[in-house]
């Protein structure tokens, strides 16, 4: 399963140090810290396009924000304005280019002076939005063939997996490319006390005997914005408890439905693990069910209480059709 992961850049235009511009003008020195030392922390928002509306929504843009002002804290660095006017940044920089389609979106806030010295504390530090176009993370309608990794996830005492740290993804992409390259789609991560984290670049549920189990923020996780909406769903809407704590490696070889969750891969099935089948090996009714409730509240066709699905572009303004064009069949007398 191929990602789009090989980008047209083109002439996006992008926000960068405050202004919008063209990609190819927003540059950095080789020696910026956050490339040197990977002290940037960045974020993933998605923006769903609605062929009936025509239009494009950016699902929970503020949930983002605010969870990139905790990563940013954590690396002593704040954001320049607040959660609502970053949002209106963000769709303004849709509109620019013009989207009708699918969208993702990267804000980064990193660490922007140019010298040598591995330090956090008095470093000047910007921020730079990306979106392009991009329907999908991973091709994931057949299902995904995951894998155990032999990396563990970083320590929370070590690298903070609540914390988007630009750095701390070398942990994520030693187990990825593990797993590609021995064949399979995607790992799962475990904690250093060998219980499960969640696979390379999203939660994890686990289904079995009418529960959802899922693994608790002490196993060295990312607060997912898509875990918490997939969790509220599985309880408000299917009734199904769900249940937050360690999970074991053969919890994962025997349950009857396995899902993967996040801004990137939105709500994907797990067709085996380790080679073992999981349930049939066809995606069951609880995935089925959230698949269709996430397309549709991330595209808007569905308002839900409490999640923001932000439109981008202004509502279209119906046509006043001229008396001339009415026919004459349809005109009073």
């Amino acid at each position: 399963m191929v990602e789009e992961d090989r980008l047209n850049l083109g002439e996006l235009v992008v926000y960068h140090r405050g202004e919008f511009m063209p990609y190819s003008q927003a540059t950095l020195g080789l020696l910026t810290h956050a490339l040197q030392y990977g002290t940037g922390c960045f974020e993933g928002i998605r923006g769903f396009w609605n062929d009936e509306d025509e239009q494009l929504y950016v699902f929970e843009p503020v949930a983002h924000y605010k969870r990139l002002r905790r990563s940013g804290n954590l690396l002593l660095m704040d954001l320049p304005l607040s959660d609502e006017e970053l949002t209106e940044v963000t769709l303004e920089l849709c509109r620019r280019n013009g989207f009708r389609g699918d969208v993702y979106i990267r804000p980064l806030l990193f660490k922007s002076e140019e010298f040598f010295g591995v330090r956090l504390d008095d470093v000047g530090h910007e921020l730079s939005i990306v979106a392009f176009p991009n329907s999908k993370y991973l091709d994931t309608d057949d299902g995904l063939k995951l894998c155990v990794s032999s990396w563990r996830r970083v320590d929370d005492n070590a690298t903070p997996a609540r914390a988007k740290i630009t750095g701390s993804y070398v942990n994520i992409a030693l187990a990825k490319s593990e797993a590609r390259m021995n064949g399979f789609d995607d790992a799962v991560v475990f904690s250093d006390d060998g219980h499960v984290s969640e696979a390379s670049a999203a939660n994890l549920f686990v289904l079995r005997d009418g529960i959802a189990t899922t693994p608790d923020l002490s196993q060295n996780l990312l607060e997912g914005v898509t875990r918490s909406v997939v969790g509220r769903y599985l309880r408000d809407e299917l009734e199904i408890p769900v249940e937050s704590r360690a999970i074991d490696r053969t919890e994962l070889y025997s349950a009857e439905e396995i899902l993967i969750c996040g801004t990137g891969v939105g709500v994907a099935w797990v067709q085996s693990i380790d080679h073992r089948t999981i349930g049939t090996g066809t995606m069951g009714p609880v995935v089925k069910s959230l698949r269709t409730f996430y397309d549709d509240v991330t595209r808007a066709r569905r308002t839900i209480p409490g999640l923001d699905a932000r439109a981008v572009y202004p509502p279209a303004i119906p046509t006043v059709r001229d008396e001339r064009e009415v026919p004459a069949r349809s005109v009073a007398v």
